[in-house]
């Protein structure tokens, strides 16, 4: 099972950190992603990071305001989101697929074998 945590309500400009944790499963092997969808749009890929943690790839609209980081012992997957803008809000899902590569993550969503429930983050001043 997957865990969102960390969403809420920024301003304009504003950061948050979310939070991605998994219980009844080690994250280890797994690729991580970000997924988000707002009312009315199609879910969009916002980020990935590889099971090694070495390979992070972001969807064009976050690419240089968002950051991933990966922490195994703690199970836990943070996405760092900064100068958020209106068109951030969203309810953003962390999802997961078992990988053989090291290096590697896509957003081919059919991977993601396991989703979490999705926290929602509001960006209004």
């Amino acid at each position: 099972q997957l865990v969102e945590s960390g969403g809420g309500l920024v301003q304009p400009g504003g950061s948050l950190r979310l939070s991605c944790a998994a219980s009844g499963f080690s994250l280890e092997g797994y690729v991580i992603g970000w997924f988000r969808q707002a009312p009315g749009k199609e879910r969009e890929a916002v980020a990935c990071i590889s099971r090694s943690g070495g390979r992070k790839s972001f969807g064009e609209s976050v690419q240089g305001r968002f950051a991933l980081s990966r922490d195994d012992a703690q199970n836990t997957v943070y996405l760092q989101m900064n100068s958020l803008k209106y068109e951030d809000t969203a309810v953003y899902y962390c999802a997961a697929y078992a990988s053989g590569i090291q290096d590697s993550c896509v957003f081919i969503r059919v991977w993601y074998t396991s989703w979490g429930q999705g926290t929602q983050v509001t960006v209004s001043s």
